[in-house]
């Protein structure tokens, strides 16, 4: 989600509070438009590693979209609907799961960068 600028991201294991799903993964929006776009980036990311989901909703409107891929559901929501909604507050017995700051592709290429750096300093001595 953080790959494509979601805010507010946030994590919630409900695995005590429910039998739905292990953990709830909620991420806000500035458009419909965005929210589209950071729901088919996490559909292709865990799709590509053989986790497709098992369902996608609200897709075609887009105000909240929710990927369900069975022990984590996702919620991407519009700021404004988000608020109106508020999972957080519904889940507020659940245990917060610390989120990294930086999105995964950018830590990867982070690592990834260090690792180059790192060989062609070796070659060089």
């Amino acid at each position: 989600m953080l790959d494509k600028k979601a805010t507010d991201v946030v994590v919630l294991n409900v695995a005590k509070l429910t039998s739905v799903a292990d953990y709830l993964v909620l991420g806000s929006a500035e458009s419909e438009r965005q929210t589209r776009a950071i729901a088919n980036h996490v559909d292709g990311i865990l799709s590509s590693s053989g986790s497709a989901p098992l369902s996608m909703e609200g897709t075609a409107s887009s105000p909240w979209v929710l990927i369900d891929f069975g022990d984590v559901v996702a919620h991407i929501f519009r700021h404004d609907v988000r608020e109106h909604y508020a999972l957080e507050r519904l889940w507020a017995d659940a245990k917060r799961v610390r989120v990294p700051d930086e999105p995964i592709s950018q830590s990867m290429t982070t690592t990834r960068t260090r690792q180059v750096r790192k060989a062609r300093a070796t070659k060089q001595v």
